[in-house]
């Protein structure tokens, strides 16, 4: 049931039939309940004072005090003048949890019978149950269960106290903190408490049992949380295992007792990578430590010769020799600095740190310098060589890894495929070492996706050039298809240069043309969500059809290079080497200047109509009408009346033809900035932006139309091409294109 739950604490009274009632009775009543006058509180309810009054401070009413003192029959009298059996404290704890606490089996009986909730509890999560396990209050603890307490409830609390993982604790916790033996003999063997259960900071009961400062009971309730099958991987505070906990209470019988445990591991290490071992030397547990080096324990975990030197046991150093200690450690300089400004902070924690190598391979295995989660084992910094990496980790065995690796090792040298250091093995883990980016594709347009950029075509170019190029890579020098194109695997480094990253679902592509255009959709996907900023997810895009997405595109540019992608005709393999000199690559300035020197073709300027140029650019019948297909009427009529004039005498105006557009495109470009023309050059602007905003298209038909011919010489030579476009199309049309 719900309980009720008071929080106004003001000062408040009950005046009684006579008048006589004051403030001052109703802490008088107060009083009166901790001093246990039972002749003083039966005057004062006779006289008015109010039976509920809370305390400002801590909300205590007289109730609550009636069952600190676990006075019945106080209780009863107040109750039976309407106290609140169910009122909360400011902390919400009930008459009945307060009953848990003292103990007592007659109050708790009484307020359940009046509506309490056997599992009831306070604001930080406490129930009754649990509260009679932290005092060691045995009958009542029996008396809870039986009345259906749940033994592995796990306290919690408030969000705020969530958020910084306090709370989740059980009643075995509890008792275990406390060492009351007796509680937990009767939760583990009576009511069947759960040792596998943690509380929000990943403690379980063993570790609670290990980190509380009482030694009394601590061997055997450890003894018998382990009997329970109790987890020895278990982490407390700073991340320090069960055995580093118990070296830290100095207890050689605690010691061999965690060591005799197959599953335990003698070289964990905590959050800044001490050893028990280390531990041990450091506060001149010999005996312990060589407990610890007997049972196999890494002498390799810092500078032990140097710690037990400095506490002047010379017989310790000599045996930690023996056992594989470095005589000598020199921590490294301090005038390094990180290369990433990212993982800058954590790196700075790695490189002071000790560990030992893994090969060439300097790595901790720690939510610190984790960079993401994977299906596997995650991605880690570390050091290679001294060199900042991303650590990818799988298991030995992983075919993923393997492929991984596999896939690498075939890329070439200052490639966009994201660069491989090197592999190293350890302790049945794969390490595979990568260079170190700053954040993925998604991460970054997730960040800057709203900013207005001074030059988005252009982020867009040289994002997806990057990673055309990565591809083709792939395919034609590695031998690969990726398999798993998306934001989160294109990486940008601190200089803002981008590679392609993640190969551990490739396959080798055999010739097999699927495989590739599956790799060539994705890439069509991911253009649109480059060029929309990624304001459209891409496992949105990846959900639409070929054509759905196409329709999407925001101009002829990024409309055509999709289409190709999704339509690359019978050559798949080296497509994309023919696509990095598609118009979406240029820059607008480039795609003026491609408008204007076609526009100076010497046919094209003296209108031979049947020039093999001209009936190039001609309009098939079935074409789509185009931006420009009445172009006379779309340009400003002062700016056309002013470029007509040079053929006046001749007569020959500019027709709505693209061979003149293109004429009049060049012939504009050639006098725009003359003086003469400034009232022309306020009204055009810009050129370069004028004529591509006002007929759209026209980039794209006079590619289209001469993309295979001669005149092909006209356009840029971007340093994204690498060999003519393809001119293969097995899906038809496109946007008005033949």
């Amino acid at each position: 049931m719900e309980t009720k739950k008071h929080t106004d604490f003001q000062d408040r009274s009950t005046p009684c039939c006579n008048g006589r009632a004051s403030v001052e009775d109703n802490y008088l009543l107060i009083e009166a309940v901790r001093k246990e006058d039972i002749k003083l509180i039966q005057q004062l309810l006779e006289r008015g004072a109010d039976v509920n009054f809370q305390e400002s401070d801590w909300g205590w009413a007289p109730l609550h005090n009636a069952v600190q003192n676990s006075r019945e029959d106080i209780a009863s009298l107040l109750l039976h003048y309407g106290a609140d059996p169910c009122l909360r404290k400011r902390n919400g704890a009930t008459p009945f949890i307060l009953a848990g606490i003292v103990g007592n089996v007659k109050l708790l009986k009484l307020f359940l019978s009046k509506g309490a909730d056997v599992n009831e509890c306070d604001s930080h999560g406490f129930t009754a149950f649990m509260e009679a396990a932290v005092y060691g209050n045995v009958e009542a603890l029996r008396f809870l269960y039986k009345s259906g307490a749940k033994v592995n409830l796990r306290r919690k609390t408030k969000e705020e106290q969530e958020r910084i993982r306090k709370g989740g604790a059980t009643a075995l916790m509890d008792a275990a903190k406390k060492s009351h033996l007796e509680v937990v003999k009767i939760l583990l063997n009576e009511m069947g408490a759960d040792v596998t259960v943690c509380d929000n900071m990943g403690r379980n009961a063993l570790i609670h049992a290990l980190q509380n400062s009482d030694d009394r009971n601590v061997k055997v309730i450890t003894q018998l949380l382990l009997d329970h099958g109790t987890d020895v991987t278990a982490r407390g505070e700073k991340g320090k295992t069960p055995l580093i906990l118990a070296v830290e209470r100095k207890n050689v019988d605690l010691v061999q007792m965690l060591l005799e445990r197959k599953d335990i591991d003698i070289n964990d290490t905590d959050r800044e990578g001490n050893t028990a071992l280390l531990f041990a030397v450091q506060l001149k547990l010999k005996e312990i430590a060589q407990l610890l080096c007997k049972h196999g324990a890494s002498a390799d975990c810092g500078d032990l010769v140097m710690l037990a030197r400095r506490n002047y046991d010379h017989s310790l150093a000599k045996f930690l020799v023996l056992h594989g200690a470095r005589e000598y450690f020199h921590p490294p300089a301090e005038d390094w600095k990180p290369q990433s400004s990212r993982w800058g902070t954590a790196l700075t924690h790695l490189h002071v740190m000790y560990r030992p190598m893994i090969g060439k391979l300097k790595i901790f295995i720690d939510e610190e310098y984790k960079i993401a989660d994977t299906s596997e084992g995650g991605i880690y910094l570390g050091f290679y060589e001294e060199q900042e990496v991303a650590v990818k980790r799988f298991y030995e065995g992983s075919t993923r890894g393997h492929k991984e690796v596999s896939c690498l090792q075939s890329s070439r040298t200052n490639s966009d495929l994201v660069a491989f250091y090197g592999c190293e093995s350890h302790n049945g883990c794969l390490y595979v070492c990568l260079a170190l980016c700053e954040r993925t594709l998604e991460e970054d347009l997730a960040t800057h996706g709203g900013e207005a950029v001074e030059n988005e075509d252009e982020f867009a170019r040289n994002v997806l050039s990057s990673v055309f190029r990565a591809v083709e890579e792939l395919h034609l020098l590695c031998g690969y298809t990726h398999r798993d194109l998306k934001p989160q695997n294109i990486l940008i480094d601190s200089k803002n240069a981008v590679c392609l990253a993640d190969f551990d679902k490739s396959t080798k592509s055999a010739g097999d043309p699927q495989g590739i255009k599956n790799d060539l959709e994705a890439l069509g996907r991911l253009v649109l969500y480059v060029v929309r900023k990624g304001n459209i997810l891409f496992e949105t895009l990846k959900d639409k059809s070929n054509e759905e997405v196409i329709q999407l595109s925001p101009d002829e540019e990024t409309r055509s290079l999709i289409h190709r992608l999704f339509c690359p005709g019978e050559k798949v393999k080296d497509h994309l080497s023919g696509l990095l000199g598609h118009p979406f690559f240029w820059s607008w300035e480039s795609r003026y200047r491609t408008l204007r020197d076609v526009g100076n073709e010497s046919d094209i300027k003296v209108g031979k109509v049947q020039s093999k140029i001209l009936q190039l650019l001609k309009p098939g019948t079935s074409e789509y009408p185009t931006s420009f297909a009445q172009w006379t009427n779309e340009i400003d009529n002062y700016v056309l009346g002013k470029m007509n004039k040079f053929y006046e005498k001749k007569g020959n105006f500019y027709q709505d033809t693209v061979g003149d557009l293109l004429k009049f495109i060049r012939n504009l470009g050639e006098h725009i900035n003359e003086e003469k023309n400034k009232k022309m050059k306020s009204v055009i602007g810009e050129p370069s932006q004028y004529f591509q905003k006002k007929f759209p298209d026209l980039v794209m038909y006079v590619y289209m139309k001469l993309q295979n011919t001669e005149y092909s010489k006209y356009f840029p030579k971007t340093r994204y091409a690498n060999k003519p476009l393809d001119d293969g199309d097995a899906c038809g049309q496109v946007a008005g294109q033949s």
